[in-house]
């Protein structure tokens, strides 16, 4: 008999779905207490979640049974999947499931937002009718930034020119094909953000998107300009929403998702301009019966060791994987996760190139591509990129995959390269892996390097001129920011020379205004591994 705790609501199908199974026992405790639930958690084979569980490593040390976590929904920021693959445990989610609930929440709070429906609500609660004082606008005509272009955002995107908008987005890891695809135009995301009359946000939230706008962006945008976000709380900072709102340089606001949920007091409430729902998106019969079938089925399906549908991790590679493959995989996905930091915002990806030497079986370069894949992507969708989506993911952004066996690119035995090739910019990374297990970062856009892919590394460009390690050392050690390593390579004398500095602490945004003072630097770049 296999036991499945579920922590959150969930729509009756899925409760059907579960009675149809004689062999799993289903306990439903909804709004448990967490101390409770770590007191019961180690009986049970699989937990689904909501969001109101913390799945922490405290949760998964004591659930010492646990090798299935079912997330009812599609963010994962409550599960500790790393730890969870470490303990050998399957997370899957249930992506797609609420799209269209979600894109349709956007619309109702833009629409709302441009008609004035709090002010005019309010007005009609306390018993008046001014039908004058709730002049508002059309969609009609407008140009709406739309910053994410994934599940959601393409959705949202297909509403909006329904309403004859014109549609800008901004999302640095699709091409332009695609974009146009969708009857979006592809623009940075400055042009977004100074030519858009309204801009909804539907991106992960990650370090890369957190407090994605702030006052500097603010400053930049139209007068009376209209934000919308039922996407993630934070991806807005609401501390310079209220003071846009306070200086009437934002028009209105939508808001679904908060930077600390739930809500109760806060200085978002008390403008009238502001359209306020609690975490809603997926709250609508179809998504909740969406989700609940779906958790539901794929949870039976991995108590019984068959392969699930959305996999968010990939536990134990070790039992499929033999020699050195488990390290490349994971030296790739470490590759894939630098280039992701590294690009630019506007390398707009065509093309990637799969170059493996030496023992590498060509039978794992497909478990090498897909890790590197999943981490290059993972933080640009709206969804989680798995081992069995990346591949139809990057088929659907319009990426041409090309995978080859080529001796010449390396001196080493065996090594990986991988080329991405965009409109504006290419980047071409490698590595490998000695003595069985040692991960090295081996070459990086021309330069030559040795460097493990670990922890927070600060890369950069110069011209190879005197007095650059230099100025870096002092800077980095005057705010207190130790090396650990520091690796320099140059193409040739006078020419141009790049750094991996491997350091132990955080380097903050002003520090790293200060080592790009230096005339010589070009480019800068925190790499967190």
């Amino acid at each position: 008999m296999k036991k499945i705790l579920i922590s959150g609501k969930l729509h009756q199908v899925a409760f059907d779905n579960f009675a149809k199974e004689p062999e799993i026992e289903v306990d439903y405790r909804p709004d448990y207490p967490r101390e409770e639930l770590l007191k019961i958690i180690g009986d049970y084979d699989a937990h689904i979640s909501r969001s109101e569980t913390d799945v922490d490593k405290e949760f998964i040390d004591a659930a010492t049974r646990l090798s299935v976590i079912g997330r009812a929904a599609v963010g994962i920021g409550n599960i500790d999947v790393d730890y969870a693959t470490q303990k050998g445990i399957l997370v899957f989610n249930t992506p797609a499931k609420n799209t269209n609930s979600a894109a349709e929440l956007t619309l109702m709070l833009m629409l709302a937002a441009m008609r004035n429906l709090t002010k005019a609500h309010n007005s009609m609660a306390q018993n008046l009718w001014d039908r004058h004082r709730f002049n508002g606008a059309e969609l009609l005509g407008k140009t709406v930034g739309i910053i994410g272009l994934g599940n959601v955002g393409h959705r949202v995107c297909r509403f909006l020119k329904s309403f004859d908008c014109e549609v800008l987005t901004y999302d640095p890891y699709v091409s332009s094909e695609y974009c146009e695809g969708h009857g979006a135009k592809q623009v940075d995301f400055l042009e977004l953000v100074k030519n858009s009359d309204i801009i909804t946000i539907h991106t992960p939230k990650n370090k890369e998107t957190v407090n994605m706008v702030q006052d500097a962006e603010i400053a930049q945008m139209k007068d009376g300009v209209i934000l919308i976000n039922a996407a993630r709380g934070g991806l807005f900072n609401e501390d310079a929403m209220c003071r846009g709102l306070e200086s009437g340089k934002i028009g209105a606001l939508g808001l679904d998702t908060w930077d600390v949920e739930p809500v109760k007091e806060h200085p978002l409430k008390k403008f009238d301009n502001v359209v306020m729902t609690p975490h809603i998106g997926a709250s609508t019969s179809e998504a909740q019966f969406r989700i609940g079938d779906t958790v539901s089925k794929e949870a039976i399906k991995a108590l019984k060791g068959e392969i699930v549908s959305t996999p968010v991790n990939l536990p134990d590679i070790k039992a499929f994987a033999a020699g050195d493959t488990p390290y490349y995989a994971s030296l790739s996905a470490k590759l894939g996760s630098f280039t992701r930091q590294l690009a630019s915002p506007n390398l707009d990806p065509k093309r990637i190139e799969f170059h493996y030497r030496g023992k590498i079986n060509p039978s794992d370069w497909s478990l090498l591509k897909l890790s590197f894949l999943k981490e290059f992507l993972q933080g640009s969708m709206d969804t989680v990129v798995s081992y069995v989506n990346v591949l139809q993911i990057a088929e659907a952004r319009g990426l041409n995959i090309v995978e080859k066996a080529d001796k010449d690119f390396s001196a080493y035995d065996s090594a990986i390269r991988i080329e991405v090739v965009g409109e504006r910019e290419t980047i071409c990374i490698g590595g490998t892996v000695f003595g069985g297990e040692r991960q090295r970062l081996s070459y990086l856009n021309g330069f030559v390097f040795e460097v493990e892919p670990v922890g927070r590394i600060v890369a950069l460009v110069n011209k190879d001129l005197p007095g650059v390690i230099g100025h870096v050392g002092s800077v980095l050690g005057a705010a207190g920011v130790n090396i650990n390593q520091f690796e320099l390579s140059r193409n040739k004398k006078g020419g141009h020379a790049m750094a991996l500095v491997l350091v132990d602490d955080e380097v903050r945004p002003e520090v790293q205004a200060q080592i790009k003072a230096h005339t010589a630097i070009e480019r800068l770049s925190v790499i967190e591994l």
